[in-house]
């Protein structure tokens, strides 16, 4: 199973928020923005720190995907 931080995104761009203000508000290096926008592992601190900021749960900004192999 893949990770996909999409519904992050779009909830960035409902809330007219940059991923740079996100970035400083929840206290975050600019490597954890590029991971998480190549859908990269991040660490469940980093996770909870958004949600937090955001005021949202983990399924608000995450989801699983299936693998190729996971769909055949």
């Amino acid at each position: 199973m893949a990770i996909s931080y999409k519904k992050l995104f779009h909830l960035l761009i409902e809330r007219d928020m940059t991923t740079s203000q996100l970035q400083k508000q929840a206290g975050f290096s600019a490597n954890i923005t590029a991971r998480l926008k190549r859908n990269g592992a991040v660490s469940l601190d980093t996770i909870e720190s958004i949600c937090r900021i955001l005021g949202c749960g983990v399924d608000d900004i995450l989801e699983f995907v299936p693998d190729e192999e996971d769909k055949n």
